[in-house]
């Protein structure tokens, strides 16, 4: 691919780098950018800048959020004894879709994949086991890809878990095995949140 200015092709090539996005796709949202006003291309850049500089991660849940604890955690209208375990940012996002749930979360980060080189340590496991008891956590939902990874994921954090009054579910499997919780359709995805199984009965049936 050819250019006649270095600063479009600069700005291409930083567009290609985002995920999804190859050349032809960066050079068509570049060309589009050029070609609106100056001041909203500004503003745009300032938002994204704003974003980074700025956003912050609960430290209750480590979801995203614009202060020191997100919207979530902070909503006397949630259930704050019930705990949604989730891998990342966007399966909250995805959960919070189906509008079925009234609970908090606790986003991990990731899951144990030792082939990966991710163990137990590099995930935000410790600080949920301190929360579950600090807090008197009634319900741990496990809502991670149903896979080998988020298996091993869940049978860790059940045989760390203190005591043993704390109801531990996962979501039932119309998410299929293998799948990602954040392609599932919403009524799939609120569907297994409705229909969990305690994490007792699906481990044994596995």
């Amino acid at each position: 691919m050819q250019f006649s200015s270095s600063l479009l092709e600069n700005a291409v090539n930083e567009f290609a780098k985002l995920p999804g996005i190859g050349k032809k796709t960066a050079l068509r949202l570049v060309l589009h950018l050029l070609r609106q006003d100056k001041n909203e291309v500004s503003h745009f850049a300032e938002i994204i800048a704003k974003m980074r500089t700025e956003i912050k991660f609960c430290n209750r849940c480590f979801n995203v959020a614009d202060g020191d604890i997100c919207s979530i955690c902070s909503n006397s209208m949630r259930k704050q004894d019930v705990i949604c375990v989730v891998e990342n940012i966007r399966d909250v996002i995805a959960i919070e879709s189906t509008q079925q749930y009234s609970g908090t979360y606790h986003v991990l980060g990731g899951v144990i994949s030792p082939l990966d080189g991710i163990g137990p340590d590099q995930l935000n496991i410790e600080s949920l086991l301190q929360r579950v008891e600090k807090e008197k956590t009634e319900e741990l939902i496990f809502a991670l890809n149903p896979n080998i990874q988020g298996d091993t994921t869940i049978y860790y954090i059940q045989k760390k878990l203190p005591g043993s009054h704390i109801r531990t579910t996962t979501i039932a499997r119309g998410i299929a095995f293998g799948g990602e919780l954040e392609y599932a359709d919403e009524m799939t995805l609120a569907r297994s949140l409705q229909n969990r199984l305690p994490v007792e009965s699906y481990v044994a049936g596995k």
